[in-house]
């Protein structure tokens, strides 16, 4: 029991640390190319969305082995541990892109003509007048996304990345038990879903409180 207390702990943590960084990289994507796709720059638009398109239509499973196994032959060499970050960030971070551009261009464009009408610079008009209203819609899709993040680190399993799916496959080789590794492999999951969903939730009230204040 301790064998295995150990094996899924370890593998817990590298899952909430994908998690973690996944994530994170995937809300600086988000933002970046999610703007980029509105951005006066004609090449920057081309640039974002073809980011867009090409992570959003590949597979994920193509991405993590590209980063990993065809990589090395152009001479880059990433560790287990950067490609499952890389690959679940750029790959989530495609559909956040795509929640920050929609969450924009549906803010009334009188908003941005009375800002206009003030003499706010355009930088300051996305950060007082339209992202404070723009947010809030994008919250839930974000909650989503993170979640179907969470759930595809499972993948990182296959470049022998030390996750917990990765321990319950295992410690099942090692000791031909099945059911208690998965039992554990899915109550992880789910807690740390859990977490996700409370955390989302949470600022989804905070912005709700803001927005009622004002």
């Amino acid at each position: 029991m301790q064998d295995i207390a150990v094996s899924m702990g370890y593998g817990l943590l590298t899952t909430v640390w994908l998690t973690i960084c996944g994530c994170m990289l995937a809300l600086s994507c988000a933002f970046s190319f999610g703007l980029g796709q509105i951005s006066r720059w004609r090449l920057l638009r081309i640039f974002s969305a073809s980011y867009v398109e090409i992570f959003r239509g590949t597979s994920v499973f193509v991405q993590i082995f590209w980063l990993y196994y065809a990589l090395p032959a152009l001479g880059i060499l990433l560790s287990p541990m950067l490609s499952g970050i890389l690959a679940l960030g750029l790959n989530v971070g495609a559909y956040g892109a795509e929640v920050v551009r929609s969450a924009i261009i549906a803010v009334d464009r009188t908003q941005t003509e009375v800002a206009t009408s003030l003499k706010l610079t355009r930088w300051q008009t996305l950060r007082y007048v339209i992202l404070p209203q723009a947010i809030p819609r994008m919250i839930p899709v974000f909650s989503n996304n993170s979640v179907e993040l969470l759930k595809a680190t499972a993948i990182v399993s296959m470049i022998s990345l030390s996750d917990i799916t990765f321990q319950a496959q295992q410690y099942r080789i090692r000791t031909s038990q099945t059911i208690m590794p998965f039992i554990i492999t899915l109550a992880l999951y789910f807690m740390i879903y859990i977490l996700i969903l409370y955390g989302f939730s949470h600022l989804e009230r905070k912005f709700a409180v803001v927005k009622k204040g004002k």
